[in-house]
């Protein structure tokens, strides 16, 4: 009992000098501390992520700083950005910007002696730069990735780090950095190299071997400017590699036909290039291989069999290759693990046995072309959550096939069918799928019905017709969740119903391209969370201003273009508005001043109304304002001298209206050209041939004195005026009534317009594959 005592009151005893020597050690080293505020110094902090960095606090408190539990020396450090969302990453490419750090990453953060990892993506950082001889000895992982707006000249610093085993630069400009490869390869440690879509443009493609460290499983060159043949070191790397990913480059040529010493090889990545040839044998023998993508390439010949015999394959996607003859169930004879299926080939015949069940169970099929039937094993994929046929041809005409083709597709969370022949009627269908996309079909009849779990519904340019009242009018329920609607380019007919009630979750609305008629109906006021409305193309009419829209107060953009819609133009616009469509229909009346203070609005045009009076003085207001459109009108008046303060105008159409006087002088508005403002006989000043007078006067003075030259001039004018406005009208409806923008207002037009639907899809297939 006694020894035991002894025993335990020796272990307290150590277990106090321990802590006190903790506690000794607590406050972090007084360099390190050092290095960490130079760092802070030289970077701008928007977000406050800095903000627990204090002098007169512990730098082992600091966020994202870590320290030794016994030694108190900072060993990482972690600053990634905390606004980083990879669905918003995905959607917007500047949506991170000026929320994370700024300024530089200052090297001398390395000569922290003990630090052993440093991350720093996802943020804005737009230099490097060092005030000491990087040289760290404990360092193995480094991940500055996502910086998108940094540029290295030179790499030489990492090849000072021996230590490192994780390497990620991706997505930082190194376009200038011709010599990368070396000073990879003298790193004795290093385990993955990440350099995706780095500008990069150099790879020795000629090179036999690349002396990387023997420890190398991962190398991911994917989305870089390699214009070469696949580089022939590539296949004599180690035998320990895992992971090759030199997909979205320009790499030529053809796979070697020897066997590669890559027995280990997990994932192969080469889809996005402009590879030739066929599959070479050696592709069948990597028996751990469970990803292989080779889509969107050039290879040829019989799609490989002995593909088949990779029981470990996940992944494999062929799709948009030359590959000719016929695939069956031999292909794939010992898949039992496929998950991932991709083969979208216009150049083979699919024959597969109508009895053959298949090894393995699908999460997501995209194939095609299929025809003249769906190949029945189809049916025996029950746990499909991605479904997308393309370019196929098969009919549904029989009842029963229609109801079990759709009854099996109301399991699959995402369907997706386009540009495809599929001779069946969707009237009678219900549609269960949370993302459903049936683009460019040939379908027959009426629209389908939706359940309450479809979420994003885009059915256009498929030949369909009857009402809309068929899909909106059915559900009673208050539960519906459809938030994106797109049933544009069919041949729809009748009112636009008045069943929005059931749908108050729509966000995206799109019913243009149609022969709808009728006028807004009441029920549309309820759609308080509706955000882009497009109506455009139909044969709607009424008066908008006092219709239900008013009540629409989240609205965006609305499109109404080339309707019958008459009265006046509405006063009631939100807020929130960014696009305002309402060209070739029946305005008429002046323009509100009230029109001209929702400062957000970017897009706004009126053209080939009949709207009269002069152009608000209010205009002016509208600083974010990108293009302008008031052509074929009957404006009257002098052109705003605060138009000149719009500084973002990038397209500017005033022809064709009744405007005088002299175009404001500065230099936004003589950057557009005479076709700007021709139509408008009383108009004058650059960027316009006709020269006001020294008094104001519009129009110059004329009398029997004038000479030869004014009326040759005037003459000239003339005929000048005439062939343009000749020329502009037909060209004008013609071209821009097709594209009714410039090259980067058009750009950003569309980018705005499917901002919404990107949104959605992006965010849908992301929660379906978590969930999954």
């Amino acid at each position: 009992m006694d020894s035991n005592n002894t025993l335990w009151k020796r272990k307290y005893v150590f277990a106090m000098m321990l802590s006190t020597l903790c506690m000794m050690c607590s406050c972090c080293n007084e360099r390190d501390k050092e290095i960490l505020w130079k760092f802070k110094e030289g970077v701008t902090d928007p977000s406050g992520l800095l903000s627990s960095w204090k002098q007169e606090q512990d730098c082992c408190q600091w966020k994202g700083v870590r320290c030794h539990n016994i030694t108190a020396r900072v060993i990482h450090l972690s600053l990634q950005c905390d606004y980083y969302d990879p669905v918003e990453l995905v959607e917007h490419d500047n949506y991170y910007l000026q929320k994370c750090l700024t300024g530089d990453i200052n090297l001398s953060l390395l000569d922290m002696e003990y630090l052993q990892s440093l991350d720093l993506r996802f943020n804005d950082f737009a230099t490097i730069s060092s005030d000491s001889t990087v040289n760290s000895s404990t360092l193995n992982y480094i991940d500055l990735s996502y910086n998108k707006y940094l540029s290295i000249k030179s790499l030489q610093w990492l090849s000072r780090i021996p230590s490192l085993e994780y390497i990620d630069l991706s997505h930082i400009d190194l376009h200038m950095e011709t010599n990368w490869l070396h000073f990879v390869t003298v790193l004795p440690s290093l385990v993955e190299l990440h350099l995706d879509g780095c500008n990069l443009e150099s790879i020795s493609p000629s090179l036999g071997y690349a002396n990387f460290s023997a420890s190398l499983q991962v190398i991911a060159l994917s989305g870089n400017s390699f214009y070469s043949e696949m580089p022939k070191w590539i296949f004599n790397l180690s035998s320990h590699v895992h992971q090759i990913d030199l997909s979205s480059n320009y790499f030529m040529g053809q796979l070697p036909n020897t066997l590669p010493n890559l027995h280990s090889l997990i994932s192969l990545q080469l889809h996005d290039n402009y590879l030739n040839g066929s599959i070479p044998d050696w592709i069948g023998q990597l028996h751990y291989l469970t990803t292989f993508e080779i889509d969107n390439n050039h290879f040829s010949g019989f799609f490989p069999t002995n593909l088949g015999n990779l029981s470990s394959l996940d992944t494999l996607t062929a799709h948009r290759n030359l590959f000719t003859g016929v695939v069956s169930e031999r292909n794939f004879a010992k898949l039992k693990n496929l998950k991932f299926l991709s083969l979208v080939l216009p150049y083979i015949t699919f024959d597969f046995d109508p009895l053959w069940i298949p090894p393995f169970q699908l999460d997501k099929l995209y194939i095609g072309p299929l025809h003249p039937t769906l190949p029945q094993w189809l049916y025996t994929q029950t746990s499909l959550y991605s479904l997308i046929i393309e370019n196929s041809e098969f009919l549904l005409e029989a009842a029963d096939n229609n109801k079990k083709f759709w009854r099996f597709t109301s399991t699959i969370q995402h369907l997706d069918f386009d540009n495809n022949t599929i001779e069946g009627d969707l009237s009678e269908v219900v549609l269960n799928s949370s993302i459903i996309e049936l683009t460019s079909n040939n379908f027959k009849g009426g629209l389908p019905r939706l359940s309450s779990n479809v979420v994003f519904f885009q059915l256009y340019n498929s030949s369909l017709s009857g009402s809309i009242s068929h899909l909106l009018c059915h559900s009673k329920k208050s539960n519906n969740k459809l938030q994106y609607l797109d049933i544009s380019d069919n041949n729809l007919s009748g009112g636009l119903t008045d069943c929005w009630m059931n749908w108050k979750s729509l966000v995206y609305v799109n019913l243009g391209g149609n022969n709808l008629s009728g006028s807004i109906p009441p029920s549309m006021a309820l759609l308080s969370n509706l955000t882009s409305l497009h109506l455009h193309e139909n044969n709607l009419s009424g008066d908008i201003s006092s219709s239900s829209l008013q009540y629409c107060r989240s609205l965006s953009i609305l499109n109404v273009r080339e309707n019958s819609f008459s009265g006046n133009i509405p006063k009631w616009m939100p807020q929130s508005i960014r696009i305002l469509q309402l060209r070739s229909n029946k305005f008429i009346g002046t323009m509100s001043p009230q029109l001209f203070s929702l400062s957000q609005l970017h897009f706004l045009n009126l053209s080939h109304n009949r709207l009269t009076g002069t152009i608000p003085k209010e205009i002016g207001n509208m600083k974010q304002l990108e293009s302008l459109d008031l052509s074929k009108n009957e404006l009257t008046g002098e052109i705003p001298e605060s138009m000149s303060s719009l500084s973002f105008l990038n397209n500017l159409n005033l022809s064709f209206n009744n405007l005088r006087g002299q175009i404001p002088s500065g230099t936004q508005l003589q950057s557009f050209s005479e076709l700007s403002y021709i139509g408008n006989a009383d108009l004058c000043g650059p960027p316009l041939p006709k020269n006001c007078s020294n008094h104001g006067d519009d129009t110059k003075a004329s009398g029997e004195n004038d000479d030869d030259d004014d009326g040759d001039e005037s003459d000239f004018l003339s005929c000048l005026y005439m062939g343009l406005g000749v020329g502009f009208a037909s060209g004008f409806c013609g071209v821009c009534g097709a594209i009714f923008f410039g090259r980067k207002c058009r750009h950003a037009y569309f980018r705005f317009l499917y901002d919404l639907r990107d949104r959605f899809y992006v965010l849908l297939l992301t929660n379906l594959n978590s969930f999954h």
